[in-house]
């Protein structure tokens, strides 16, 4: 026991004499004020509970533009604008309707669907058709035309539950709702199931983003909730006959104008030198209020920026947050951006996105040179002390992409991910379901780290 209260002592011997540093102590200053903070929260639950359903085009999405507007107006920034672009305008419609009943028995069941977004509408009388249930694209084309046409196509190939890291589970079934649709219609397919792209076992329909080819007819799309999904597998095992019924009303308008929203701190010796940070603001309408995805990442960016001038810190450099629009559609608003970064010759020494959710954060992934991820690196012990301890080599984020394609370096914050494909694009993705705690401590790691580039360059 003795031994033990020894090692303790020496442990906080060593913290403390760690925490003497400046540097040190001006995180812990930093990150005292975000956990002590519940503005971005409240400022939060505000985006959520008054413009829910914000995809682009849509008036909750101009809404939510006008919100984050108005909240850095009240924080006296030195600049802020709106960035003004062109956005596709998507229509969901009524709720959507599905089910099927057996030829055998007679039964009926309904299931949880949800149309992906830019999918055509069914029309007025939905589609009913024998369904045909594939994994892949590889057994889609070898049942070949004679066995698709006129038929649903099932996509049921589950996220990979085995991968640790659930991104990469994510992304290795994300091929059938992207393109599912165009592979099933150039066999003659009427419309086209997806499984959820989610690890979760529930209920909810988790929607997303799919594209068609303009040479190839457009069929219906839709998602499937992951239980309804198995539900609907074992039912075509007993019965191959089984017709399945879809009703959607979605349909595509002409493109509207939106905007990203853009405030900052000027910097005192190197103005032209800027940092930036964000999240995008436009959200799914299936439900679910945006909170994970994308409004935390959103008030973090502002929370940022609140936290600089609380605290007094000053920074060399410009501090700009930008709150990006379009970015489940199009990826619009991070293009207007790099585009008119590019056209201004404006100077980035760095961009940092937050768009994985408001979960505890673990660390920064660097999309950079060799020579910038070493230096990097160099920030790791710092963050030690706050849970932060994975940082490497790896991908920024969808909106800063364009910026990364303009040469400047792109860092994403990387968050613990087990939890979050159960509320990205689902009706559970509300307010209700975010931390204040571990919110709180994305905003001072994303403080942080700007803190510590600012005063050493990158």
């Amino acid at each position: 026991m003795r031994r033990l209260f020894t090692g303790f002592i020496f442990i906080v011997f060593c913290f403390q004499a760690f925490s003497q540093d400046p540097d040190s102590l001006q995180i812990k200053k930093i990150f005292d004020e975000a956990l002590t903070s519940k503005v971005a929260y409240e400022n939060l639950k505000y985006l959520c509970k008054n413009t829910a359903g914000r995809i682009c085009g849509t008036s909750q999405s101009l809404a939510a533009v006008e919100y984050a507007k108005k909240i850095m107006q009240a924080m006296g920034l030195d600049t802020l604008y709106l960035q003004e672009m062109m956005v596709p305008h998507w229509i969901r419609g009524e709720k959507e309707t599905g089910g099927c009943t057996s030829m055998l028995t007679g039964a009926k069941y309904i299931f949880n669907i949800c149309a992906l977004g830019y999918s055509v509408g069914t029309g007025k009388n939905g589609i009913t058709a024998e369904v045909i249930e594939v994994k892949n694209f590889d057994e889609l084309k070898n049942l070949g035309e004679k066995k698709v046409k006129g038929k649903i196509v099932f996509f049921n190939r589950a996220a990979d539950q085995t991968q640790i890291n659930t991104f990469r589970a994510y992304g290795g079934a994300a091929d059938q709702r992207m393109w599912g649709a165009i592979e099933a219609a150039k066999l003659g397919a009427v419309a086209v199931v997806i499984r959820s792209l989610t690890l979760a076992d529930d209920e909810n329909p988790h929607t997303g983003v799919m594209h068609y080819k303009d040479s190839i007819v457009k069929i219906p799309a839709v998602a499937i909730a992951t239980k309804h999904a198995d539900q609907l597998s074992d039912l075509l095992r007993k019965d191959a006959s089984l017709k399945f019924y879809i009703k959607t009303t979605c349909s595509q308008l002409d493109d509207v104008k939106s905007y990203n929203v853009i405030g900052e701190i000027r910097g005192s010796e190197k103005q032209d030198e800027i940092i930036t940070v964000g999240g995008h603001l436009d959200a799914w309408d299936n439900g679910g209020e945006g909170a994970h995805d994308d409004g935390c990442g959103c008030m973090q960016a502002v929370d940022v920026l609140r936290i600089f001038k609380a605290t007094g810190t000053k920074p060399k450099r410009t501090i700009r947050a930008v709150l990006f629009m379009d970015e489940e559609m199009a990826q619009r608003g991070g293009k207007k951006y790099a585009e008119a970064a590019k056209e201004k010759n404006e100077k980035h020494i760095i961009a940092i996105e937050s768009d994985v959710g408001c979960l505890s954060p673990h660390g920064f992934s660097i999309d950079a040179a060799p020579e910038l991820v070493d230096k990097f690196l160099q920030f790791t012990k710092i963050f030690e002390p706050y849970g932060l301890y994975e940082f490497f080599k790896g991908y920024g984020g969808v909106d800063i992409y364009p910026l990364k394609q303009n040469g400047v370096p792109v860092v994403g914050l990387v968050v613990e991910n087990q939890r979050y494909f159960d509320y990205h694009h689902s009706p559970s993705d509300v307010f209700e379901n975010v931390n204040r705690r571990e919110m709180q401590m994305g905003s001072g790691a994303l403080a942080g780290l700007i803190y510590l580039i600012d005063k050493y360059g990158f």
